[in-house]
């Protein structure tokens, strides 16, 4: 074979490969389109409890009230067994924590899985999770803050989740009452979600259609470049957190516009930025004009001061859910698709 026809065969061969992977990943994000949507809930259907992340101090009061809630709906508790172990800083030990979350999984009966608090942990055992049995029969899994990992995880899967309150979340509530715990039930019982808000000066004004991914922002830095990193193109993400320094917020969202978070991206949601923590040295700008400084190089619109995170009021979103979001001059608008 003399040397024009081997650089032409070369030619043909990688342009095939080029068709083909580009074919691949267009079909793959087509795919991530249509998650998996779990069955809303129904009388009679079971709950179970499990802590994937931080020890339950003074668990007795929260975990009782959340079965006597769920009760209280006409649903069945099941109580993770291992879900009252100390160790150390977490409820139990990777391999208890990691059994917990994978014979709920792995349930049948079991129509959604409520974790019961967040802090830290679940990153130590999202690794050793298997999904094979959860994909034939899919669950709604409920939680945020550190939960944030199996959220990612679901949503790489294709499925989708309800980031949510939690069990400890119920401590100083009037289950009957509280707006986030009313909304919660209807989530998981069908009801259509929507939100309107008047709109706050800060917002960029703008329409925009995608599907809803994200959680802590702690969380999805400390992901970046694992397995369990998500997709952001055309997606809305949403982002809270806790306790963090100014600079330490900028930090991170550098790192996600570095790493190609906002390249594609079809909107932002802020949720509550809570217990902000003070430098010696004033870092020179507040929460939303560092927000708005790293998003300025991206035509998207961007929603501040949604009521979901580490407040009182943290109303549920669906995860791996299309919406429609809508800020204009009067109101912010999301739709649940």
């Amino acid at each position: 074979m003399n040397l024009n026809k081997l650089v032409y065969l070369c030619l043909i061969i990688l342009t095939t490969i080029i068709t083909v992977n580009k074919n691949f990943a267009n079909n793959t994000e087509k795919m991530n389109d249509n998650l998996i949507r779990p069955e809303y809930l129904k009388v009679g259907d079971t709950i179970a409890i499990v802590a994937p992340s931080g020890i339950l101090n003074d668990h007795q009061n929260y975990i009782d009230k959340a079965k006597n809630l769920l009760e209280s709906w006409k649903l069945n508790v099941v109580i993770g067994e291992n879900i009252y172990n100390n160790y150390g800083h977490f409820s139990g030990t990777d391999e208890e924590r990691t059994q917990d979350f994978q014979k709920a999984l792995n349930d049948k009966t079991i129509s959604a899985i409520w974790c019961a608090r967040g802090g830290y942990g679940a990153m130590r055992v999202i690794d050793n999770l298997d999904y094979s049995e959860y994909i034939k029969n899919p669950k709604w899994i409920i939680g945020y803050s550190d939960i944030t990992a199996i959220h990612n995880d679901l949503n790489i899967l294709g499925s989708e989740s309800i980031h949510s309150i939690m069990c400890k979340s119920l401590e100083d509530k009037d289950v009957n009452k509280d707006e986030s715990i009313l909304a919660l039930k209807q989530v998981l019982f069908g009801e259509k979600l929507s939100y309107e808000f008047k709109n706050i000066e800060e917002n960029k004004l703008g329409k925009t259609k995608g599907q809803l991914v994200g959680g802590n922002l702690t969380l999805i830095h400390c992901l970046i470049g694992s397995k369990s990193s998500i997709n952001t193109n055309n997606k809305i993400l949403f982002i809270e957190d806790l306790g963090e320094y100014l600079y330490h917020i900028d930090r991170m969202l550098v790192s996600l516009k570095r790493a190609g978070y906002f390249d594609k991206c079809k909107g932002l949601i802020v949720g509550d930025f809570s217990d902000l923590r003070k430098n010696t040295t004033p870092f020179g700008k507040n929460l939303k004009e560092i927000i708005l400084d790293a998003v300025k190089d991206f035509d998207f619109p961007v929603l501040f001061e949604f009521p979901a995170g580490h407040e009182k009021l943290n109303m549920p979103l669906i995860l791996g859910r299309e919406i429609i979001m809508d800020i204009n001059k009067s109101t912010s608008n999301i739709e649940f698709l």
